[in-house]
């Protein structure tokens, strides 16, 4: 079971987290967890999870997003998704998740859809 990497780095006021691996339960949402944190934290509100690179996610992998989702929302930030799999578009779609996520196809779009 490959764990959850990613790269942190910055687009003018936006944090894009490029990952790769599994969200799964146990590591990989608590890696998830503990770098959305950290990043309201440090004042990082605009974050974009590029979901490239992420194979799979679990039913704990999908709340833990949409508990990241909340604690931005929370603080005034925002979070979007970039680059859903279909296999993860499939799983927020049976979720009805896919209309409380904002997702893209494009860095570009995503990046210039925060206000």
């Amino acid at each position: 079971m490959a764990e959850l990497n990613f790269k942190e780095r910055q687009a003018g006021d936006v944090t894009i987290l490029d990952m790769n691996g599994k969200i799964t339960i146990g590591e990989g949402s608590v890696t998830l967890r503990s770098a959305i944190r950290r990043l309201l934290e440090e004042g990082k509100k605009k974050i974009l999870l590029n979901l490239a690179g992420v194979g799979y996610v679990d039913s704990s992998g999908i709340g833990e997003l949409v508990s990241s989702f909340t604690a931005i929302n929370k603080e005034g930030g925002q979070l979007k998704l970039l680059n859903l799999t279909q296999k993860i578009r499939d799983l927020l779609a049976i979720t009805k998740l896919l209309t409380v996520f904002d997702s893209y196809d494009e860095e570009e779009t995503a990046l210039n859809s925060y206000k």
